[in-house]
């Protein structure tokens, strides 16, 4: 690519030619700023308005750099990493590093992704599989599986060795515990010569509480008048912060070649506009011949967000809310909004996407927007991931909470939906090893940390003493990161490897028969048949009728008889034919394709 084909960005460090590089800092809270390349003099940088300082040096790819920052006319000044730093070289606190984007030579240059409604989502946390060289191993086999699209835990530069990565503080870097940015590209390659495509998840509603400098020079970054529950609120009302975050979406999709970005809870984020701006420049700037797609997570469930030209589709947090109290019976913390009627609830979100849209919660606050007219594939489906494992006190999985036969009816029900479905590193094979949260910060934070997450649960009945709060795992101990690593020793040993199978089944059966069948496919409609039982049917975009009938609970549940068609999958032998004849046992599932002409009542 040559030098006029380039995206400029307005921040961080680009190499413009042969050992030369230009480097942009907003300080607007700084007098004057001094860039420091090791090996050379500092540079007094130039003040370039709108609160921007640029400079160049004689300097290329890997070249070691900070800025020093005077505000208040201090005479020392602070010695910062670049908030837009490519890679960092010991950590958030170490020197920033040059990186020439297209030092990469990629092996895949012709890819051009693959349509979304393909995708099955696999989410990973690459720390936990050996940073990215472990990873990389394990492409072959989630291809082979019948994952379409991987989705890694963010990657963006985090204090200490260890994190989940959504308090990261450096957005633009990778952090250097998983590998290098080339090492990150040569992730993507191998993945993209499998079939394979890759999405990021990036934070754009908080920066970590540690080694985040920008209130130190940038006051303008954040809000005086707005908390989020991880402090003041980012200011997107700025220009300059809009552009901060919208070029480094441009930047994973661009030079990353990501075929996707998950964008973490921007509920948090006051200013709606900036997200269609966000959505809109991204459409504009990327390759329409490639698929791009971006995914939102947004507990306010707005579809007005969700279409052609903005974003394709949201985590539906109400389905794995209402699925996991009909699995669980937990109704604390946020489960309480689903656990009144939720086989009802359960059969608006098949039928409609969204359970709350626009109803009032507990606490009578109304959620969300009508989503009936939208595709079924504008909504992300899961029965696991990082947030619902991880945020539990003792990090259990779904295979230690819930009765096995409805385990299974409940999973036949999210890879064959017409929903994306996601699964979460370990999920299929039933992995029983707990996926905890941790972290590595230090002292002081570090036990701020451990007794706000303890704090966090005591108003839980299995925590409410405290010698039980005491016995929730320290997230800053080694040992609690070790123990969430996923046990893929055992995913080729009884029972793992019988789970395993019956996931790929799943799958095969998803690709040959749902997806050919799913883009323009449209909800028909479900109904509540019983306590945990539901039928639901969508229109294919054929002749078809995809029919699922689900009974979670524990008592046969009652169906008007029909004829079910071209069955795809029974979880017990026999679920079909009882199916049609009126009657759907316990804890099973059965999926079929069915060729009728007009509507027709599924259901008493």
């Amino acid at each position: 690519m040559n030098e006029a084909e380039r995206f400029h960005y307005s921040f961080g460090a680009q190499v413009i030619g042969p050992e030369w590089t230009q480097f942009s800092l907003w300080a607007p809270s700084a007098s004057r700023v001094d860039l420091e390349v090791e090996g050379l003099a500092p540079i007094a940088m130039t003040h370039a308005g709108e609160g921007r300082f640029v400079g160049e040096a004689p300097c290329d790819h890997g070249a070691r750099y900070r800025y020093r920052v005077h505000v208040d006319g201090a005479a020392q000044g602070i010695a910062i990493a670049d908030p837009a730093s490519r890679a960092q070289a010991g950590g958030v606190e170490g020197p920033s590093m040059v990186v020439d984007p297209y030092h990469h030579a990629w092996r895949h240059a012709d890819w051009r992704g693959r349509p979304w409604h393909e995708t099955v989502l696999y989410e990973l946390h690459l720390g936990a599989l050996g940073g990215l060289a472990g990873a990389r191993q394990q492409l072959p086999y989630l291809a082979e599986l019948g994952v379409t699209a991987v989705e890694l835990m963010p990657v963006a530069a985090f204090p200490g060795a260890r994190n989940w990565g959504y308090d990261g503080v450096l957005p633009y870097a990778v952090d250097e515990t998983y590998g290098d940015p080339g090492a990150l590209k040569a992730f993507i390659d191998d993945a993209h010569g499998l079939g394979l495509m890759v999405f990021l998840d990036v934070v754009y509603n908080h920066f970590g509480p540690d080694g985040n400098h920008l209130p130190r020079y940038a006051g303008a970054f954040f809000r005086d008048d707005r908390q989020t529950p991880w402090g003041p609120a980012i200011d997107f009302r700025q220009p300059m912060v809009r552009r901060f975050f919208i070029e480094n979406a441009l930047m994973w999709l661009d030079e990353y070649r990501f075929d996707g970005l998950r964008f973490d809870a921007v509920h948090a984020i006051g200013e709606r506009d900036f997200l269609r701006e966000l959505a809109e420049t991204l459409r504009s700037r990327i390759d329409p011949r490639r698929h791009v797609h971006l995914v939102l997570e947004n507990e306010h469930n707005d579809a007005g967000l969700l279409g052609p030209g903005l974003f394709t589709a949201q985590w539906n947090d109400d389905w794995h809310n209402v699925m996991h109290v009909l699995l669980t019976g937990e109704s604390e913390g946020y489960y309480g909004d689903f656990a009144e009627a939720p086989t009802q609830k359960l059969a608006r979100c098949l039928g409609e996407g969204f359970v709350y849209q626009g109803d009032a919660t507990r606490q009578g606050t109304p959620r969300g927007t009508p989503s009936a007219h939208l595709p079924p594939t504008a909504f992300v489906a899961f029965l696991q991931n990082h947030d619902q494992i991880g945020n539990r006190a003792l990090g259990e999985r779904l295979t230690r909470l819930a009765e096995p036969q409805a385990l299974a009816a409940a999973t036949l029900t999210l890879l064959l939906s017409p929903m994306v479905p996601l699964l979460f590193m370990g999920e299929e094979w039933a992995s029983e090893r707990p996926f905890l949260f941790f972290t590595d910060h230090r002292d002081e934070l570090a036990e701020a940390v451990r007794e706000g997450r303890r704090a966090e649960f005591a108003a839980f009945s299995a925590f409410q003493d405290p010698a039980s709060r005491a016995a929730i795992p320290d997230p800053n101990d080694m040992a609690t990161y070790e123990a969430s690593k996923p046990d893929i020793e055992v995913r080729d040993a009884s029972p793992h490897a019988e789970w395993r199978a019956f996931v790929r089944c799943l799958l095969a059966i998803r690709q040959a028969e749902i997806v050919p069948r799913l883009d323009g496919a449209r909800a028909l409609g479900a109904e509540a048949l019983a306590e945990g039982a539901v039928v639901a049917r969508w229109q294919m975009n054929d002749d078809t009728r995809l029919v699922i009938a689900m009974n979670l609970g524990e008592r046969t549940a009652a169906t008007r008889a029909f004829g079910v068609g071209r069955c795809l999958f029974e979880t017990r032998e026999g679920v079909a034919v009882a199916t049609e004849s009126g009657s759907l046992p316990p804890r099973c599932a059965a999926a079929w394709l069915k060729h009728v002409p007009g509507d027709e009542e599924l259901c008493a």
